[in-house]
C-alpha cells in the first residue's frame, strides 16, 4: 500500500515536471503570465512555468510571409482592378503582440487588405501599373506605422497581379497600337524634315559651284546609261542648257 501511494506521488511529480518544463527555440519568446498579470518574456532555453498559477504564449520572431488576397480596386480614373499583394512582416516586441491584440496575423491580414483598397484607389492605372515601387513603398510605410501599436514590425510589401478585364485589356492594346503608329508618322515626319534640309542645302553648294552642278550633270548621264532601259539620252553641255532657261526666263 504504501509502495502503491508512493508511485502515485512520484508519477504526480513526474507529470506537474512534464506540464512544468517548456523547450524554448532560438527563435522563440515566451510571454509569461502570473495570475492574468504580465510577469515576464522568457529567453531561448530550457524554461520552468508552474502549471494553473503561470500562463504562457508563444511568440514566433521570423519573418512571416503572408498573402494578401485579391481586392476589387476602383482607381482613380474609375478603372476597376483586382489587386493582390504579399507581405512581409515579424514581430519585434512579443509583450505587445500578446496584450495589445487579440490575433496579430488576422490584424495585420486585415489591415492590409484595406490599406491595399485605399492607397491603390488614390492612383489611376497607368500609375499601377508602371509605379508599383512607389506604391510599395507607401503601402509598407502605412502598414508599419499602424501596426507598430503591436509590436510588429513590416519590412516589405510586394504588389504581384494588376489584373485588368478583358475590355480594359482590349482598351490598352488599341492605346497601344495608337500609340506606335504616332511615333511612326512622328519619325517618318523628322526624317522628311531632315531630308529637305539636306537637299536645300545640297541646292546652296550647287547654285554656288557651277563646276559641282557640272559633276552632278555628268554623275546622272551615267546612271541613265547603266540601267537597262531603252531610252537614248544625248549629253547637252551645261552652258547651253543655261542660256536656253536663261531665255526661257
Amino acid at each position: 500500500m504504501i509502495i502503491s501511494s508512493y508511485l502515485v506521488v512520484v508519477s504526480l511529480v513526474i507529470a506537474l515536471l512534464a506540464l512544468s518544463l517548456k523547450v524554448v527555440k532560438e527563435y522563440e519568446r515566451l510571454v509569461v503570465f502570473f495570475l492574468g498579470r504580465f510577469q515576464v518574456v522568457k529567453k531561448p532555453g530550457l524554461r520552468i512555468i508552474i502549471p494553473g498559477i503561470q500562463q504562457a504564449a508563444r511568440v514566433d520572431l521570423r519573418v512571416i510571409t503572408m498573402d494578401v488576397p485579391g481586392q476589387d480596386v476602383i482607381s482613380r480614373d474609375n478603372v476597376t482592378v483586382r489587386v493582390n499583394a504579399v507581405l512581409y512582416f515579424r514581430v519585434v516586441d512579443p509583450e505587445k503582440a500578446i496584450i495589445q491584440v487579440e490575433n496579430y496575423y488576422i490584424a495585420i491580414s486585415q489591415l492590409a487588405q484595406t490599406t491595399l483598397r485605399s492607397v491603390l484607389g488614390q492612383h489611376e492605372l497607368d500609375e499601377m501599373l508602371s509605379e508599383r515601387e512607389k506604391m510599395n513603398a507607401d503601402l509598407q510605410e502605412i502598414i508599419d506605422k499602424q501596426s507598430d501599436a503591436w509590436g510588429i514590425k513590416v519590412s516589405m510589401v510586394e504588389i504581384k497581379h494588376v489584373d485588368l478585364n478583358e475590355n480594359m485589356i482590349r482598351a490598352i492594346a488599341k492605346q497601344a497600337e495608337a500609340e506606335r503608329e504616332r511615333r511612326a508618322k512622328v519619325i517618318h515626319a523628322e526624317g522628311e524634315l531632315q531630308a529637305s534640309e539636306k537637299l536645300l542645302a545640297a541646292a546652296n553648294v550647287i547654285s554656288q559651284n557651277p563646276q559641282a552642278l557640272q559633276l552632278r550633270y555628268l554623275q546622272t548621264l551615267n546612271d541613265i546609261s547603266n540601267e537597262n532601259a531603252t531610252t537614248v539620252v544625248f549629253p547637252l553641255p551645261i552652258d547651253l542648257i543655261q542660256a536656253l532657261m536663261g531665255k526661257k526666263e
